[in-house]
């Protein structure tokens, strides 16, 4: 599976952000490096991933994030 992880260093955190686009605005996780956030989200991504299968429901499409 192919789904866009962006890593973002938030401020007001203090912490990198990691943020999934496909699936909603509440899919999101942290982390004090990129590296932790970045593994985060490969656990979060694998939990969406399991549940939706779970349920039968279908996984959203891939996109390509167009920044600029």
């Amino acid at each position: 599976m192919k789904y866009s992880i962006l890593i973002q260093w938030s401020e007001e955190d203090n912490s990198y952000v990691a943020s999934l686009p496909e699936w909603g605005k509440y899919a999101r996780t942290h982390g004090e490096t990129y590296e932790e956030a970045l593994e985060n989200a490969k656990e979060v991504l694998e939990d969406l991933v399991y549940a939706y299968r779970q349920v039968n429901k279908e996984l959203p499409t891939p996109q390509i994030l167009q920044l600029a």
